[in-house]
């Protein structure tokens, strides 16, 4: 029953947007440019949606995406648009980072399973985004990440070596008794 009802919705999602996508080959809108802007959110916007009503976390991944994504362009052209330079693409990474936390946020309130794996490129992108905008030491800070990020390499890899190590050793003492 639940998997029909889900099929049913996004039977009726996917037609929708086709007809929607149809139309507007065929017909022109006169759409100020700031509305142009919002048809990225927007279909971030039907992917959550889409998402939250199928309970289907692998629809709120895009939705997340594209809302970072298209909420990002939005404010480097619309109310961050005095910004200039370095200084909107530190805007734009910080809304693209937000668009992977909606991920997280959106999978842990209407699924079963919370999609954490998200928070890590979400955060990444947004201290670039928030390194890139504020400069001065966090500017720093991130050149510094950029030159020994492959220490928490070599670090997982010792903890992987010696997890797998403490492994043969319990086995050795299980066989032993």
């Amino acid at each position: 029953m639940k998997m029909r009802k889900n099929n049913s919705v996004s039977g009726l999602i996917l037609v929708a947007l086709g007809l929607v996508l149809l139309a507007g080959q065929f017909i022109t809108f006169d759409l100020p440019e700031s509305m142009g802007l919002l048809v990225v959110p927007a279909l971030g916007a039907l992917f959550l949606v889409w998402g939250i009503l199928t309970r289907n976390g692998g629809l709120m991944i895009p939705g997340g995406i594209l809302s970072g994504v298209g909420w990002g362009a939005y404010a480097i052209e619309g109310p961050f648009a005095i910004w200039q330079g370095d200084s909107e693409g530190g805007v734009f990474l910080i809304f693209l980072g937000l668009g992977f936390g909606l991920v997280t946020l959106t999978t842990a309130v209407f699924t079963d399973k919370t999609h954490w794996w998200a928070l890590i490129p979400g955060s990444i992108i947004a201290f670039v985004g928030i390194s890139i905008l504020f400069g001065g030491a966090l500017l720093t800070l991130l050149t510094w990440v950029g030159k020994l990020w492959p220490l928490a390499l070599i670090l997982l890899g010792i903890s992987v070596l010696l997890n797998a190590n403490r492994g043969k050793a319990e086995d050795k003492l299980v066989t032993k008794k």
